[in-house]
């Protein structure tokens, strides 16, 4: 049996603790209304607030150039009162503009690091779900491994909920389509293309769908690891076989439920944007995310003088899927890229003009993260047997997949006012603690060995 050690469970309580400082800070540091933000920019203007805010000011001036060029041009046909009013109504709600996106960095920042742990534990259980299928002979001994890092999807499925619903009561202005009247032709904040979705796009029938995904997910999570449980206290393969059956019916669900929360939690940030290939490249991003977990929880426990039947062939094994995933979502990424801008069709370019001139670091970093930097380390063989090897080339995608769901998120909700500052930071590091002590308390309900799986054995001497 695994015993969590105090120093772990102290680290991941630390970084909990000081995640949900930095989240507060993030909160209480937003501005409140518009006349903060008219401060802020008119400092930020003087250069009284560094680097970082200068960047986000520059741009705003710059947004605030173009306004005042329309009001001259206003003025010019219009004449003196009448522009003026214009002015001072298009200045609001310039500065209304800015205060949203200045208030959803904080949520936006929470939001990222919470789906992007949440659907971590998804694509272990995902892999899970194919090796049972498949009929695995070579992972069995990594079952329970699997099973502990899935044991945050309960607590990760509820948080996200939470925050979906206080979306939808409107705590803030991350999802544009769920603003007031932008489905309203009589308002001022009508969207028109926004309107013909809105039969697929309310917040009833969307959070509807997001309580039968995630329950779902959960009751497979559930019965799964009960059944595989109930299998080591038997002389038969009845739980096996009925595990068999609960993984090939949870796939299909899964297929279908991953493709429309795909659309739903992310790709409805940019509710004028839509690509057929989102779903596959979400689920690659994700998919990688979780075997490389996999490979970073087996590392440690080996190194701990657990998992005695776990050798480097098991780990040469989940350092190929590594490869060979991070392959596939640099197909994904390219294939969705290229066709778009090719085409160079207005409503569609503008997805990846706006990545490419506000997030350029960001944008083509997640790039070398995911695919240059796998690439180079793992495509030799025999650095897929060596630990340290996995492990560093684990963190780098990690991390560049965390930087992948920034992308993908960010530009909808915050626009040029993202940086990766205290709410970012401290959001990651509550997510991490909360992930490393759930994993590492549910590891020490049971032993890390599936002892009567039938196919245990040939994975004790699985070598080649």
């Amino acid at each position: 049996m695994y015993t969590f050690s105090s120093k772990l469970k102290t680290f991941s309580i630390i970084l909990m603790a000081v995640g949900l400082l930095g989240i507060g800070y993030g909160f209480l540091s937003a501005p409140k209304d518009i006349q903060e933000v008219e401060k802020l920019l008119a400092a930020d203007a003087h250069g009284s607030h560094g680097a970082a805010h200068g960047e986000a000011a520059e741009a705003s001036h710059k947004e605030a150039g173009h306004h005042e060029a329309a009001e001259a041009s206003h003025e010019e046909h219009k004449g003196g009162e009448h522009a003026k009013v214009n002015a001072a109504d298009e200045h609001t709600e310039h500065l209304t503009h800015v205060l949203h996106q200045l208030q959803n960095k904080p949520w936006s920042a929470v939001y990222v690091a919470c789906i992007f742990f949440l659907l971590l534990s998804m694509g272990v259980l995902a892999f899970y779900a194919i090796q049972q299928v498949a009929q695995a002979g070579w992972s069995p001994v990594l079952f329970r491994v699997m099973q502990g890092i899935t044991a945050y999807l309960p607590a990760g499925s509820v948080i996200f909920f939470i925050i979906l619903v206080l979306c939808g009561l409107h705590f803030n202005h991350i999802f544009v389509w769920l603003g007031e009247g932008v489905t309203d032709p009589k308002s001022a904040n009508y969207d028109a293309i926004i309107a013909g979705k809105s039969g697929y796009l309310n917040f009833p029938f969307w959070i509807v769908r997001a309580f039968i995904f995630l329950l779902g997910w959960n009751i497979y999570r559930h019965f799964s690891r009960k059944n595989c449980l109930a299998q080591d206290e038997t002389n038969d393969d009845l739980y096996y076989k009925k595990n068999f059956k609960a993984s090939a019916g949870f796939l299909v669900f899964f297929i279908v439920s991953e493709s429309i929360m795909a659309w739903d939690w992310i790709m409805s940030f940019d509710p004028h944007w839509f690509s057929t290939l989102f779903a596959w490249y979400v689920f690659a991003s994700f998919f990688v995310s979780g075997i490389t977990t996999i490979a970073l929880v087996t590392i440690y426990l080996k190194s701990k003088g657990y998992l005695e039947y776990v050798n480097t062939s098991h780990i040469h094994d989940l350092a190929k899927f590594m490869f060979g995933i991070s392959v596939f979502w640099t197909y994904l990424w390219f294939s969705q890229f290229m066709l778009i801008w090719y085409a160079n069709i207005p409503e569609e370019v503008t997805y990846f003009v706006t990545r490419i001139q506000l997030y350029n670091l960001p944008f083509f970093g997640a790039v070398v993260m995911n695919f240059v930097f796998p690439l180079l380390i793992l495509i030799n063989t025999d650095f897929k047997r060596l630990n340290w090897v996995v492990v560093m080339a684990g963190i780098v995608i990690l991390l560049g997949h965390y930087v992948d769901f920034f992308n993908m998120i960010m530009p909808g909700t915050v626009g040029d006012k993202w940086f990766i500052g205290v709410p970012e930071i401290a959001s990651i590091l509550f997510f991490l603690g909360l992930f490393i002590f759930v994993v590492f308390t549910a590891l020490t309900k049971s032993p890390l060995l599936a002892k009567r799986n039938p196919f245990i054995e040939e994975s004790k001497h699985f070598h080649y």
